[in-house]
């Protein structure tokens, strides 16, 4: 199972109160409100498991949308499709469950609506093309399903694509090409996350709308494989693009103490290099505070297998380790200068209109 999908059972190691509740009181405490402006994490996690209290504060926090992965990236043809089509429906039916508290998110609206009755909006999103296989009619189905965004790739080799771990440096394929023309033509959001920088280039150039990195880092601050060249930076930004930054710590920093100031330095490094208008929040991240527990480590090698690495771990950033992260990183960027109005392009004004031009 993999670590973005729905853990059936409550684990022992993890949960809203396991660990850290005098630490989540004092970031909160510290903590600048949103005061009302539009927060949108441009991928993130939203599990079954979570307590109606922990959903209530991560609304309180100010987060009003949120796009989410279906399923495990890491499967190919049949069961591909087939853990697609189970993850939507998993999301399906914890949405009407917790009808009161989220909304499935279509477009735009969703979001205007859900931030009128204060529920959170859910948009749905692959990570990694696989689900189609071959077959470009699956777009329309899956479209038809709900889900709004697709990466090309996921770390590896597909029909598609080169992942950002595959060894050679090749691009789109001719299939890659036609499945983003295919994605432009039913508005689908083109995510280029995990992908190698050859590939990015080639979706770029290929796509007829903006594209999406909804979960990356700066390559020219921290060099890990996962994060984007300048020049890829500029592209995005160059097509009208957004580029989220992620809250993996490994990715930011190899630094465990005192890594959230590394990780705001991504974001400003994002805006000097692609412009205030490009740059966004996307946090990969679970919104429980998390311990690391032996159970919790015994969890991890479950859903991650050969992605494993204990020397990684722990992934979260301490600051960010939990449901109020969002006004943590508005605190910490107003006190590095941005004004009132960047804040608000970055924590989800920039998502926002991307989303708006191409979903709709």
């Amino acid at each position: 199972m993999h670590r973005r999908q729905f853990i059936k059972t409550t684990s022992a190691a993890i949960g809203y109160t396991t660990m850290g509740t005098s630490l989540m009181a004092s970031l909160k405490s510290q903590a600048t409100p949103t005061q009302g402006a539009l927060i949108f994490d441009a991928m993130g996690e939203i599990r079954e498991v979570y307590p109606r209290k922990l959903i209530r504060e991560i609304l309180d926090s100010g987060l009003n949308a949120i796009t989410v992965t279906l399923c495990d990236p890491k499967t190919f043809e049949l069961e591909a499709y087939e853990t697609g089509k189970e993850g939507i429906a998993h999301y399906d039916r914890l949405i009407l469950k917790q009808h009161d508290l989220y909304l499935k998110a279509l477009h735009t609206a969703e979001i205007d609506k859900a931030r009128k009755k204060n529920k959170l909006a859910i948009f749905y999103l692959f990570q990694n093309s696989t689900p189609f296989g071959r077959n470009l009619d699956l777009v329309d189905t899956f479209y038809n399903l709900g889900v709004r965004s697709t990466q090309i790739t996921y770390n590896y080799q597909n029909w598609a694509g080169a992942g950002c771990k595959e060894r050679t440096g090749a691009g789109l394929t001719h299939f890659g090409i036609e499945l983003v023309k295919k994605m432009n033509s039913v508005g689908m959001l083109i995510d280029l996350s995990h992908a190698n920088m050859a590939t990015m280039a080639d979706a770029v150039e290929v796509s007829q709308t903006p594209i999406i990195i909804s979960h990356t880092a700066c390559a020219a601050v921290y060099k890990n494989v996962r994060n984007t060249t300048d020049e890829n930076l500029r592209r995005v930004a160059k097509k009208g693009g957004v580029i989220g930054i992620c809250q993996i710590r490994p990715f930011v920093t190899n630094i465990r103490e005192g890594a959230f100031d590394h990780y705001l330095n991504h974001i400003l490094y994002a805006i000097k290099i692609a412009g205030i208008d490009h740059i966004s929040i996307g946090s990969d991240r679970d919104h429980r505070v998390i311990e690391m527990t032996d159970e919790y480590i015994a969890e991890l090698k479950r859903e991650e297998g050969d992605n494993f690495d204990v020397s990684h771990w722990p992934l979260f950033i301490d600051e960010l380790n939990g449901p109020r992260r969002m006004e943590i990183i508005w605190d910490g960027l107003k006190k590095k200068g941005l004004s009132e109005r960047e804040l608000e392009k970055v924590m989800g004004l920039n998502n926002y209109r991307i989303y708006k031009e191409v979903i709709g």
